[in-house]
């Protein structure tokens, strides 16, 4: 069932880390949700989703390592690319569909957000933010960025898209979703001034219009 890549988005790179755009999603999943967490690395959120908010649902994730790790934790994973859709998935079959950190490693963007937010009653998608300041201030002076939310090289990351927090609204509207509530973060704090300067991951909530 599983296709073979290289792939590992920014999610992987920061396992063991403490992550407070979990604590954003957990926020907003309700208790007992059914959720949907794709590409969903070692499955530590949706661990912290079934004891914090007693969820049931589904992992999707395609290494090898992740899958098992999420087996070790006694979750429910399928190992599948999401590269090749969610076509095994019923329209609104989950009350909650999760996207976090890997939206930017695929190739096919418009059609995994029409995907998501057709499986999921709603969307929480979180994406690095390419317009934080020192990201800028990387380009101008003539060198790829490398940060915590983009932990890799030029030469060897996984991310097929650069994306800024403004970029990404736009296209949620263009695809026909409509942004419910946005959180923008940089390291263990909200930002509200300035989120697309200053702010260097945000969560998004979202629904199909």
């Amino acid at each position: 069932m599983s296709t073979r890549s290289n792939t590992i988005n920014a999610a992987n790179l920061l396992a063991g880390e403490a992550r407070m755009d979990f604590d954003v999603i957990s926020r907003w999943v309700p208790e007992g949700a059914h959720v949907l967490d794709l590409g969903c690395g070692d499955g530590r959120l949706l661990a912290k989703l079934h004891a914090d908010k007693n969820v049931t649902g589904y992992g999707v994730e395609l290494h090898d390592d992740n899958v098992h790790a999420c087996v070790q934790k006694g979750l429910n994973v399928l190992q599948q690319d999401l590269e090749s859709g969610l076509t095994w998935f019923e329209d609104k079959s989950f009350d909650v569909a999760i996207l976090s950190l890997t939206l930017q490693a695929v190739h096919k963007t418009e059609e995994m957000i029409r995907e998501i937010t057709r499986v999921g009653k709603t969307c929480i998608i979180s994406v690095p933010n390419f317009g934080h300041w020192p990201h800028r201030w990387a380009v101008l002076k003539g060198r790829m960025p490398v940060s915590k939310t983009l932990p890799y090289e030029w030469y060897n990351t996984p991310n097929v898209r650069v994306l800024t927090l403004r970029d990404f609204v736009s296209l949620a509207d263009d695809v026909g979703c409509r942004v419910l509530d946005q959180v923008v973060l940089r390291e263990d704090r909200v930002v509200k001034f300035l989120p697309n300067l200053r702010g260097d991951l945000a969560v998004f909530k979202l629904e199909s219009r």
